[in-house]
């Protein structure tokens, strides 16, 4: 089964630090994304940027806003899908990753949520 996992963070405490040591904890990261990624289950990895658009259809037509999206303390910087047998292994696989090994990610609100995938299908042709 695939997982979807959603790696969060809190920026007001990240844009509080100073260049030097956000490049410092980010600095940490690398060797956890590789024992992630030697993992042999990780399908895709990547980081989200801050802007976004959040599409509505409200009476009857579409509307696109400006993110965040919604009234929370912690913002969504990253996305990655997994393979795994059930849940609990998800949880160990994701546990791999530099939000939940790096200390000085505490403090600023790092934590990942993992959700089961269930496919609709990619488009491909029903025969």
């Amino acid at each position: 089964m695939k997982y979807l996992c959603l790696g969060y963070f809190d920026p007001q405490k990240m844009d509080a630090l100073p260049q030097a040591e956000i490049d410092a904890v980010m600095g940490e990261c690398q060797p956890h994304l590789d024992g992630l990624y030697g993992s042999g289950h990780l399908l895709v990895d990547a980081g989200l940027a801050l802007e976004g658009k959040c599409l509505r259809r409200v009476a009857g037509k579409l509307r696109a806003t400006d993110g965040p999206f919604i009234e929370t303390k912690e913002m969504i910087g990253s996305a990655f899908i997994i393979e795994a047998q059930d849940m609990a292994e998800a949880v160990q696989i994701a546990s791999l990753h530099p939000t939940t090994q790096v200390a000085a990610g505490e403090p600023l609100g790092w934590g990942i949520e993992i959700r089961p995938i269930h496919s609709f299908g990619m488009g491909e042709a029903k025969t």
